[in-house]
């Protein structure tokens, strides 16, 4: 039953502590970042290496013989 009452006690200061933290930080400033200065990912020219695995599938057999 104590341990019950204990985390009970741990919920409620885990839920008081995020409400404090979300009220806390709900004032902080948006920083505005120009379009300009946004670094944009492009694609090497350079060919992606492909592997490509040549192989028949195991039997059923060939499985149970492995096991």
């Amino acid at each position: 039953m104590n341990v019950l009452k204990n985390m009970e006690v741990i919920f409620a200061a885990a839920a008081s502590l995020a409400l404090v933290t979300s009220y806390a930080t709900a004032s902080a400033p948006v920083i505005m970042v120009p379009a300009a200065a946004v670094a944009v990912a492009e694609a090497s020219p350079a060919k992606m290496p492909v592997v490509i695995v040549a192989a028949k599938r195991l039997t059923a057999a060939e499985k149970a013989a492995l096991i």
